[in-house]
């Protein structure tokens, strides 16, 4: 494990610290933050957790934040006396914030970057970085365990929610990270209630907005190197009457089609005139390389889960991520 003993003695002496997840936070993003602030709480330390955007915490992690840590990131101090970045590979996926990393750095101050995306470009001064954690929430137990912390319920809960999410139910998990897991049940997590708040609870408007997405859907069987592509749009017209949550959810949808190999959805996030941005979601069944082709976009993300936005109409997007896709490294 990188740099563990390093990072600990960092957060041992620290008294005051931010801890940020990257925008629109997944909860591996917001778990590990959370869990970790909890933990240096719990030392005595000042502690903030906060993104870039939206201002207020998604409502299916709220249940996580027991200990009140959550700060909208217009109401964060002008400084803190460590930085750390959580679940993001670069500052920019920080969005607004991502100024603070500079500013902490030009002050002498450190920040520590804890991170599983291949795509890391190590913007910190101190870094716990493995691509091969299947979440950011394994380094940040791997960190805990290092630091001598006794884990209790709200902190297994924050990382068992991370962990779950991360590796698709533990379908991506290796042994090891099953016996984490059953560390953190053996804390006191209820596996069954986390998962329902977290994925499976939506409300009824999202059967409606699913129909009205799914019925524009493709399939390009031909596509995505000869593993097939299925594809869906998501206006800000079919989103109006759900949450962020349930927009990003689509894709796990789009994704279980036996006949594509790559799944994509478009998101619409702001109109420009007659064209658009988006935020895209690529998901891989294990045959092509989606981080590759989000990257040529200026995104990134996993092998098998990625992301980027991109501006122009939807056809005009698809186009770009369907040649992208011709030129993905196959796994």
């Amino acid at each position: 494990m990188p740099n563990l003993k390093e990072a600990a003695a960092l957060l041992a002496r620290a008294t005051d610290v931010t801890l940020l997840g990257h925008v629109r936070p997944d909860a591996d993003a917001l778990g590990s933050a959370l869990a970790l602030g909890r933990a240096l709480q719990l030392r005595g330390a000042e502690v903030r957790v906060s993104v870039g955007e939206p201002e207020e915490m998604p409502e299916t992690l709220r249940s996580l934040d027991v200990g009140g840590l959550y700060v909208p990131a217009s109401e964060l101090p002008e400084s803190e006396g460590l930085l750390v970045a959580l679940d993001t590979p670069t500052p920019g996926r920080l969005g607004k914030l991502a100024p603070r990393v500079d500013a902490v750095r030009a002050a002498g101050g450190d920040v520590l970057v804890i991170d599983h995306h291949a795509s890391n470009v190590f913007y910190g001064t101190h870094h716990v970085v493995d691509d091969t954690a299947e979440a950011t929430a394994v380094l940040v137990f791997a960190l805990l365990e290092e630091l001598g912390t006794e884990i209790d319920e709200p902190i297994a809960r924050c990382l068992y929610a991370g962990l779950v999410t991360d590796t698709s139910g533990f379908r991506r998990a290796r042994p090891s990270t099953h016996q984490m897991a059953a560390k953190l049940l053996e804390a006191g997590v209820d596996p069954d209630k986390v998962v329902r708040e977290i994925v499976d609870d939506h409300p009824f408007a999202w059967l409606p907005m699913l129909s009205d997405v799914l019925a524009g859907a493709r399939l390009e069987p031909d596509e995505a190197r000869g593993f097939g592509l299925a594809h869906a749009v998501v206006t800000l017209d079919a989103a109006r009457s759900v949450r962020a949550e349930e927009v990003e959810a689509v894709v796990d949808v789009v994704r279980s089609v036996r006949e594509a190999g790559v799944a994509v959805v478009l998101k619409e996030a702001a109109p420009i005139g007659p064209r658009r941005r988006w935020t895209v979601s690529l998901r891989s069944a294990g045959g092509v390389d989606v981080s590759a082709a989000a990257g040529e976009l200026g995104g990134g993300g996993h092998r098998q889960a990625a992301g980027c936005t991109a501006e122009g109409t939807a056809d005009e997007v698809l186009g770009k991520i369907r040649e992208a896709l011709s030129r993905a490294p196959l796994l």
